[in-house]
């Protein structure tokens, strides 16, 4: 198969190689041969090339934390058929930026009815991730004030039409004009644009001095310093990511004043500790999108070859939706 691999830590420009001949994989008991239709690219593909993510593979190891694609070939006890349209992500390290990968059963999901590959890639994760942080660590209600970040991208849109569709009042913040329609596209109530605007003095002023109930914060760094100061009282700061770059700190004094909690969401931490929470949330979200409350925001599609320049366009924080390679 062809494919890319990472050979010493560093930038993805620096340190992913194209290799034109790999081994093809095998799958074992309880897992699947899967041809790869598509491959979502996420914030956390740069980190773990750099060695800066909690998961650190072996080298030379593949990137590619979500993909959709076809079953060529099936272990004993995989419970999925060759042929089967599935989705699902790879081990670590043996990741989906490759024609082919394998997938363990309890990652393995049916592509659902009507997605498009780009689509049924990048739902995986992401809306696994908003509905555990919405749901499970979070109890958004109906009627509760939602503050999304970087609502116009993959990460922020999927927490945009989760949170709507759990009744909540949602605001997003995005960067620019067309980033911040795009954020009112997918259905925000309210868009505050951080680059012309104070995104403190506009979340009080429309939420009248009371702050967000639940805040999903992928960025950190000064976002979250910010978010600090506009949460309500009893509200929750999501921790789902560190794309600024900046691991920002939360003083315990603040957090006992105004009555509220920080919430970490490590999702895949799940699929060790209570993977059968995962099948329910994947029925959840597969009746969503079958009420059309969901629709997965695939932003562009580049061929698997260009996956340096995918990375470079996800790094700058420039891209819109989910960016997704295609071999």
């Amino acid at each position: 198969m062809r494919g890319w691999q990472v050979h010493e830590l560093g930038d993805p420009d620096d340190v992913l190689t194209w290799h034109d001949e790999l081994p093809d994989p095998e799958p074992g008991a309880g897992q699947v041969l899967v041809r790869v239709h598509a491959v979502a690219c996420n914030f956390p593909d740069i980190l773990v090339c750099r060695g800066e993510y909690q998961e650190r593979p072996p080298l030379p190891f593949t990137p590619g934390m979500e993909i959709a694609g076809e079953v060529v070939a099936a272990g004993e006890g995989a419970g999925a058929s060759v042929g089967d349209r599935v989705l699902g992500t790879p081990r670590s390290g043996a990741g989906g930026y490759a024609e082919l990968t394998v997938l363990d059963a309890e990652s393995t999901f049916p592509w659902p009815e009507g997605m498009s590959a780009g689509q049924a890639a990048g739902m995986f994760v992401t809306y696994q991730t908003g509905y555990c942080a919405l749901h499970h660590r979070a109890n958004l209600r109906a009627g509760e004030t939602l503050l999304v970040h970087a609502a116009a991208g993959g990460v922020g849109s999927a927490a945009v039409q989760l949170g709507k569709a759990a009744g909540a009042r949602v605001i997003g913040t995005a960067g620019g004009a067309e980033k911040c329609a795009r954020a009112k596209e997918l259905g925000c109530d309210d868009v505050v644009d951080y680059r012309g605007e104070d995104m403190v003095a506009a979340v009080k002023e429309l939420t009248g001095g009371r702050g967000a109930d639940v805040i999903y914060d992928p960025v950190g760094g000064d976002t979250f310093d910010a978010s600090r100061k506009v949460v309500a009282f009893e509200g929750r700061i999501l921790v789902i990511g560190f794309a600024s770059g900046r691991i920002a700190d939360a003083p315990t004094n603040h957090a006992l004043i105004k009555n509220y909690s920080v919430v970490g969401v490590h999702w895949a931490f799940y699929r060790t500790m209570n993977p059968g929470l995962l099948p329910r949330w994947q029925d959840a979200l597969n009746d969503l999108w079958a009420a059309g409350a969901i629709d997965p925001l695939v932003g562009e599609e580049l061929p698997l070859t260009e996956a340096k320049e995918a990375l470079r366009r996800l790094g700058s924080r420039g891209t819109v939706g989910k960016v997704v390679l295609v071999p």
